[in-house]
């Protein structure tokens, strides 16, 4: 009888770890791995939790998002879903920004200006943060922005431009079920094209990201649950996932997760 020979599976070299996914090394040059935890913080890492399953919806929710923002022209770093927690990414140089976009005012702006959350602003609003844990992302202008050359002023004008449009598109698909973009925090990042580098959406698009109100009774649909500890975090996710029609009614009370994390080098 012949023995089967079992072949080692080869670690993969992990580039980045963040509060909610990592980064591993893609297997095409040019590529990268996006693996989403169930790992939760706020208050700039002073609180920190789990939310069971959130990996799992995450990946999801964002695949669907930005596969709809593709349809209509907004480039992005997604290339495939691998598995239930991982992506396939385009590698791309980040901007050094967190790009912020309010339609209601609400959570810690609500606060610095003194106004009832839930109030409608108008119109889009954006803010910049400088993207550093440790200064605690800062809001900046956009003359911070060119005094330190984290962007030129053409790429400043291509983030406005897609923040704008991912906004009006994303608030109708959201409305469409039942539910209010509140806000929002994109990234985008630098993708070498001929002999320009071309800005694209990066990073995802998910309840952890975006404040989600349901429309008719104003409950919240987001990491706002965990922040404010409202409890029902994992029904909030699931519940944005059905409606976003991502989550079988088969897997509404039970997700399974066939996407272990991966495992490091001793």
């Amino acid at each position: 009888m012949h023995k089967r020979k079992i072949l080692a599976m080869s670690p993969r070299k992990p580039i980045y770890e963040g509060k909610a996914k990592q980064l591993f090394e893609g297997p095409e040059p040019g590529t990268l791995i996006q693996h989403f935890k169930d790992d939760a913080t706020a208050f700039n890492n002073q609180k920190k939790g789990t939310i069971a399953g959130k990996g799992v919806l995450n990946n999801r929710i964002s695949e669907y998002l930005m596969l709809r923002l593709h349809e209509i022209g907004v480039p992005t770093h997604f290339i495939r879903t691998l598995n239930m927690r991982e992506q396939l990414i385009k590698s791309v140089q980040i901007v050094p920004l967190e790009v912020i976009v309010r339609n209601v005012a609400a959570g810690s702006f609500a606060k610095r200006f003194g106004v009832k959350e839930g109030k409608d602003l108008g119109q889009p609003l954006i803010e910049y943060c400088y993207k550093n844990d440790a200064l605690g992302d800062p809001f900046v202008s956009e003359e911070h922005i060119f005094a330190f050359h984290w962007a030129t002023p053409q790429e400043v004008d291509e983030i406005r431009m897609y923040a704008l449009r991912i906004n009006d598109f994303l608030s109708g698909l959201f409305m469409g079920v039942g539910i209010r973009l509140v806000d929002f925090k994109l990234e985008f990042g630098r993708l070498a094209e001929g002999d320009r580098d071309q800005v694209i959406l990066a990073d995802e698009i998910s309840p952890d990201n975006c404040r989600l109100w349901d429309v008719k009774t104003g409950k919240k649909l987001d990491k706002d649950r965990f922040r404010q500890d409202l409890g029902q975090v994992e029904d909030a996710y699931q519940e944005v996932a059905r409606r976003l029609g991502v989550l079988p009614p088969e897997e509404s009370h039970v997700i399974a997760v066939d996407a272990r994390p991966p495992r490091q080098k001793k």
